[in-house]
């Protein structure tokens, strides 16, 4: 088995049956050691932000929902960029959603820390291709 360098993903989803089955996914893909689930951009932000004064562990990769109720994808990525660059820094973003509106598509373009774009289910061919491509 090759050796992954996806150490931790960080999934940011409201629904938690979408998170216990992304939570499968990569349990199927078995090369990724910790898997973080939250189920808000509030609580993503707060996790992150955590890294540096509680030791909580930095994601490699970042699985990132855009219809979620009190803040959305979008509103999310605006305050990840507030983040100390010291732990966004080597963190890929991909957002992971139902959306078919091609403008979400067209706006995730224009963003530079986002690294992608793929639509709901995870699979672990897709997030296969992912690893591949990014690390």
């Amino acid at each position: 088995m090759i050796k992954s360098t996806v150490n931790t993903i960080l999934f940011i989803d409201d629904d938690k049956v979408t998170n216990f089955y992304n939570r499968k996914i990569v349990k199927k893909y078995q090369k990724v050691k910790n898997v973080i689930s939250v189920d808000s951009g509030k609580s993503a932000l707060e996790y992150l932000i955590n890294t540096e004064t509680k030791g909580t562990i930095i994601p490699d990769l970042i699985f990132l929902d855009i219809n979620m109720p009190g803040m959305s994808g979008w509103e999310f990525i605006e305050e990840y960029k507030k983040i100390d660059p010291k732990i966004t820094k080597n963190i890929k973003v991909i957002l992971l959603t139902t959306s078919s509106n091609n403008e979400d598509y067209e706006r995730s373009k224009r963003i530079e820390i986002i690294d992608g774009f793929i639509n709901k289910p995870l699979s672990v061919s897709l997030l296969t291709e992912i690893v591949k491509e990014h690390y």
